[in-house]
């Protein structure tokens, strides 16, 4: 990838650059849960069924996931710039016409087109962070806050989105990514570095793995989805997931066999990009489902406003927020798979804990939303810090691309694999607390093979 402009001239603006790009990505990752606590409201004035919310939910996240390698391939030939700005308008104008959707068919078409904007801005982002941060050191360091942004802007759609509900309008959430999208069109050009074109990259664009990745991540989520909301016999769901599976299968076996892959097969075999990609999925579905479960059971039997839901969320912002600067300290300090084990153990406490959530708020459910968000900041910042390190600049888009699609597929195909176990209780809420065991017992898992690699990188090291 080439830098036009002289890196000398931007070293000044290095920390005003890089919180632009930090507030684009929490941007982009508040988007998605943006709707979380205003569902109800949102059902009551379109009259949606289940079916109809489940649509809403995932109509942002499957384009985005399903694009994002597009997105990546696209920013490493022609450079993280251009795919920026034209990224920007798509998602800041769907945006605004999602908070002037006159009814659920546009409402949902433009969340799908804030998924498509969103699928080029995040592996740009990610591209122009490291031309920001030239030296391996400083940019493991960016890696390690960025990743804890991430995990914040998840929360903070959440308790924000419980708030403007309750005090406007649900509309108005919308009108957050487009301030954003605007802002950083006015100002980017002056504070970031210009990514152009690389000249590497004059093998054909793999058009057909693209469609197939789009097919098979849309597909997959929306069947998965369905199932775990209207049953797995539904003709609508076992056919989403079929077509989703073979299209996974056909995009893998395609892969290997173009000369210019999306997502070349040796990038994942690395331990640390595959850990990285795991811990992220699981960080951001554990998030999902907790944020999902308390957005719907509190509002329900115990009859709390969206504006009481929201604040019931804020112990869990709070150590978000308190938690980023350390985490990636902890990372920095201990290693990256050190903290990565840490994370997941708290991780696993805290959703233990959760599966245990009843009416009594200090008792059943504040223990959990405190513990949990400890560990998945340092998931995240740990994860972030993986899935980068080594990587050549001329992959830093692919590497955001996969980076982002296991954030993206956690809340939508994560969430639906953990609450397609609700399905074995007859009473909700005891399948809700299966769902959260499930969750617990996939961290601790992880955390056994984080044990392992820790073990063997030692091993190797004394053999030296």
């Amino acid at each position: 990838m080439l830098i036009f402009n002289n890196q000398a001239r931007f070293t000044h603006r290095v920390g005003p650059a890089f919180t632009l790009l930090a507030v684009i990505q929490a941007t982009l990752i508040f988007t998605i849960t943006l709707v979380a606590v205003p569902l109800p409201l949102i059902a009551s004035e379109f009259d949606l069924t289940t079916a109809d919310l489940v649509v809403l939910q995932i109509a942002y996240g499957l384009p985005y996931s399903g694009l994002l390698l597009l997105g990546g391939n696209l920013t490493d030939r022609f450079g993280g710039t251009i795919l920026l700005k034209i990224g920007l308008w798509v998602f800041g104008l769907a945006s605004l016409g999602a908070a002037l959707a006159s009814g659920f068919e546009l409402l949902v078409a433009m969340r799908g087109l804030q998924g498509i904007g969103a699928a080029m801005v995040a592996p740009a982002a990610l591209a122009q962070v490291a031309v920001l941060f030239p030296h391996a050191k400083d940019f493991d360091r960016a890696m390690a806050r960025w990743g804890g942004i991430s995990v914040l802007g998840a929360a903070i759609g959440t308790v924000l989105s419980g708030i403007v509900t309750t005090w406007v309008s649900w509309r108005w959430m919308f009108l957050v990514p487009c301030a954003v999208s605007a802002i950083a069109l006015m100002v980017g050009g002056r504070l970031l570095p210009l990514v152009l074109r690389s000249k590497h990259q004059e093998q054909s664009l793999d058009l057909l793995g693209a469609g197939l990745a789009l097919l098979g991540f849309s597909a997959g989520g929306y069947g998965l989805a369905m199932g775990s909301e209207i049953g797995w016999a539904s003709p609508s769901a076992l056919t989403a997931l079929v077509l989703g599976l073979a299209s996974l299968v056909g995009f893998a076996w395609h892969e290997h066999r173009v000369d210019a892959p999306l997502l070349p097969p040796d990038f994942l075999r690395h331990k640390d990009r595959l850990g990285g990609a795991f811990g992220i999925f699981l960080a951001a579905a554990s998030m999902g489902l907790v944020t999902f479960i308390l957005a719907i059971y509190l509002q329900g039997s115990p009859g709390w406003s969206p504006l009481a839901t929201a604040g019931a969320m804020v112990p869990f912002l709070a150590v978000l927020i308190l938690g980023g600067a350390p985490s990636g300290q902890i990372v920095l300090r201990m290693g990256a798979w050190n903290a990565m084990l840490l994370g997941l153990v708290l991780s696993a406490i805290g959703l233990w804990l959760l599966a245990g959530f009843g009416p009594n708020y200090v008792l059943d459910i504040l223990p959990g939303l405190v513990i949990l968000p400890a560990g998945t900041s340092l998931i995240f910042a740990a994860s972030a810090v993986l899935m980068t390190q080594g990587v050549a600049p001329a992959q830093m888009g692919l590497a955001g691309g996969v980076m982002n699609t296991a954030m993206e597929l956690g809340p939508t195909a994560g969430l639906a694999g953990f609450m397609t176990l609700t399905a074995l209780h007859t009473e909700i809420e005891a399948g809700w607390s299966l769902a959260f065991m499930a969750a617990g017992v996939t961290a601790f898992l992880l955390a056994l093979w984080a044990c392992f690699v820790i073990k063997a990188a030692r091993i190797k090291g004394a053999q030296r």
